[in-house]
């Protein structure tokens, strides 16, 4: 009897840290520039808040124009200090719309990918 109780409270109290491992995937909690806005100016870089920490080896972000070209000087990064940042140095950029791209893997191996825009007006 005493080891079905075990078995029984066993079960339920692994439901819900079942349920958080499952929700552990880092998801994009903010971002500056934030996504859909317009800016008077161009930002020098982009910084990607997540929910989790990142695999710096296999977490990165690009920025694309208007026409889907390239525009970053080089792959966004995992912050040293913060590694739940992504950050990205920007290139001098010009009135129009652009997207920011990433991929970044969490700690626990899931891999989240996405993307947003924002614009820089005339």
């Amino acid at each position: 009897m005493y080891a079905r109780a075990v078995a029984i409270l066993s079960i339920v109290l692994a439901i819900p840290l079942a349920a958080a491992l499952v929700e552990a995937h880092a998801k994009l909690a903010r971002s500056e520039p934030a996504a859909a806005s317009t800016l008077r100016s161009a930002p020098a870089e982009v910084r990607l808040w997540f929910t989790e920490h990142l695999e710096p080896t296999f977490s990165g972000a690009h920025l694309l124009d208007g026409e889907q070209r390239r525009v970053d000087g080089a792959e966004g990064k995992v912050d040293g200090t913060n590694p739940a940042l992504l950050r990205m140095a920007l290139p001098a950029l010009g009135a129009g719309s652009y997207t920011i791209v990433y991929r970044v893997v969490s700690i626990d191996s899931h891999v989240t990918a996405g993307e947003l825009s924002f614009s820089i007006a005339r």
